[in-house]
């Protein structure tokens, strides 16, 4: 459905390590990555697009966060969904709800929303039921 996904940044060094953190605990691979322009951009293992790209605004304004955008990335398991949330907030995210169900969605949505350094809201999510354990949490 997608061919990109861009998304604005203020500091592209600290963006990169952001998004490296996050798009590793997802298993996505770094398509590439040119500081000179500067943008990165990552893909699923093994395939071309869609791409999901970090980069300076082109029209070489501010990075402004829109209201009411997100995007959201799938994860194949719910401990996943744990780990990227996890990821992002060790390295400068904020955390804008934590992992878990939401019933609202539907019984088995589990996902996990935060913000990036810049304030872009950004979601992991799992639509597959638990394989995991009730009790242990994994």
């Amino acid at each position: 459905m997608f061919s990109h996904v861009f998304t604005s940044v203020t500091d592209f060094e600290r963006a990169l390590r952001f998004y490296g953190a996050v798009m590793d605990s997802l298993s996505l691979e770094l398509r590439f990555c040119e500081r000179e322009r500067p943008w990165a951009g990552w893909h699923s293992a093994g395939r071309a697009r869609p791409f999901f790209v970090i980069c300076k605004p082109f029209d070489g304004q501010s990075h402004a966060p829109g209201n009411g955008q997100m995007v959201a990335f799938a994860a194949p398991t719910r401990a996943v969904v744990r780990a990227a949330h996890e990821a992002a907030l060790a390295h400068g995210g904020t955390c804008d709800g934590p992992p878990g169900l939401r019933p609202q969605y539907h019984d088995d949505y589990y996902g996990a929303y935060f913000r990036d350094p810049d304030g872009n809201k950004l979601c992991v999510a799992c639509h597959a039921q638990a394989l995991e354990s009730p009790a242990s949490g994994r």
